[in-house]
């Protein structure tokens, strides 16, 4: 685990508690050593795991120091005021990636085949004597296209993206994707058959199937939206099995009704999917699997004890991802901060100011924010910590051992 070195548990000085706001899988929570302690009746945490529970209205104690989204979507959490009071939230990116895919390859079959619609017809036919010769006279209604040799779009090449990708060529299908800010991580993952697309545009103008797995934040609210929709392929089938909040659903309507989309399948359900013609609402069941379930609650308790422990960040969505592996010096020190010019320096200004020797330090950043994390030779104290807090533009500084 990323808490541990050479599989023995670093011994911890302090008792921790930790607030869970949803079910977190067993299997995630037996990893909590001894001395972190499960209490949902806890008001001041230093943790919280939260699966789909809003967040926004919550009142979050100063002793937070760590919010775990045992999932990829983090809309519930209120990342502003986390990142204000230097809370890092993170989340378990991947977890849940093939039992997305999996429901993607279920859309894909349900968008082409008309299975729901013929399943329905045979559960209506009250001649059940002549059921057999019915459905052959019947079945005409129901016929639908096949997956191999159609073109595949794929908007976003993550975790999902890559392995719905992927899926879709084994399915014979010519899979063309974008994503402009694809990581060299998930680039290797994808299958070299996989074309590049130059962008969205050219996926909706070229493919039959557009599937989404981009997140849902102010610059992709309405991402598909009347203009994409003009130039789309006419008939292709529209699957969104990310977020609610990605398509514009009164341009979505119009292109259903004049034919441009032929099918749209989507896990998040609102009033108005509801009442779109050729829509199949599933009801979020993305990550609704025992696996995708135990292996999000596993990730993030995993980062969780390692942040606590070690001070170290992986995931997160608020915070740079920041890593200095097992603690052996003196002491650690970590602050969060905004990220803005000489911070370093006012920083290693405080531990010089009172004869502490630096052993090794890194500071890494994220947009608007920056976490630096320091080890030093000598014995630190409390006095250290508020100096370092009254420093303009820090949030928090923490003493890990």
């Amino acid at each position: 685990m990323l808490w541990q070195k050479e599989k023995k548990m670093i011994i911890l000085k302090k008792d921790y508690k930790v607030k869970t706001l949803n079910n977190i899988s067993p299997k995630g929570l037996k990893l909590l050593p001894e001395n972190f302690t499960i209490d949902d009746n806890e008001d001041h945490p230093d943790a919280i795991l939260v699966r789909s529970a809003k967040m926004h209205d919550m009142e979050i104690s100063p002793n937070v120091k760590y919010v775990g989204r045992a999932g990829a979507g983090v809309n519930n959490i209120p990342i502003t005021r986390c990142s204000e009071k230097g809370i890092v939230v993170c989340n378990a990116p991947g977890a849940n990636a093939n039992a997305v895919k999996e429901l993607v390859a279920t859309g894909m079959l349900i968008s082409s085949r008309k299975v729901l619609e013929g399943i329905d017809w045979v559960k209506a036919q009250e001649d059940k004597e002549n059921i057999a010769a019915n459905v052959e006279k019947g079945k005409k209604a129901f016929v639908g296209p096949e997956l191999y040799g159609k073109k595949m779009g794929i908007v976003g090449l993550g975790a999902i993206g890559v392995l719905v990708a992927n899926m879709a060529v084994d399915f014979g299908m010519k899979v063309y994707g974008f994503d402009p800010f694809i990581s060299i991580e998930h680039a290797w993952g994808l299958s070299r058959k996989v074309k590049r697309s130059a962008s969205a545009e050219a996926l909706f103008r070229n493919c039959d199937y557009i599937s989404l797995h981009i997140p849902l934040m102010e610059e992709t609210k309405n991402y598909v939206n009347a203009e994409l929709l003009s130039v789309a392929n006419k008939g292709m089938r529209l699957l969104n099995m990310a977020r609610g909040g990605l398509v514009d659903l009164k341009a979505l309507r119009t292109a259903l009704e004049d034919g441009t989309v032929s099918r749209y399948i989507v896990d998040f359900p609102e009033a108005e999917t509801l009442s779109l013609p050729n829509t199949i609402n599933i009801p979020h069941l993305g990550a609704s699997t025992p696996e995708s379930e135990e292996n999000s609650a596993t990730m993030v308790v995993d980062q969780m004890i390692d942040y606590i422990v070690n001070g170290n960040i992986k995931n997160s969505v608020n915070y740079p991802d920041c890593n200095m592996g097992v603690c052996n010096s003196v002491h650690r020190i970590t602050v969060n901060h905004r990220n803005i010019p000489n911070m370093i320096g006012q920083i290693t200004a405080v531990l010089a100011k009172q004869n502490i020797n630096i052993s090794d330090l890194t500071n890494k950043n994220k947009g608007e924010w920056a976490y630096t994390m320091i080890d030093v030779d000598s014995e630190v104290d409390l006095v250290l910590k508020e100096a370092l807090q009254n420093i303009e533009g820090v949030v928090r500084a923490r003493l890990i051992k």
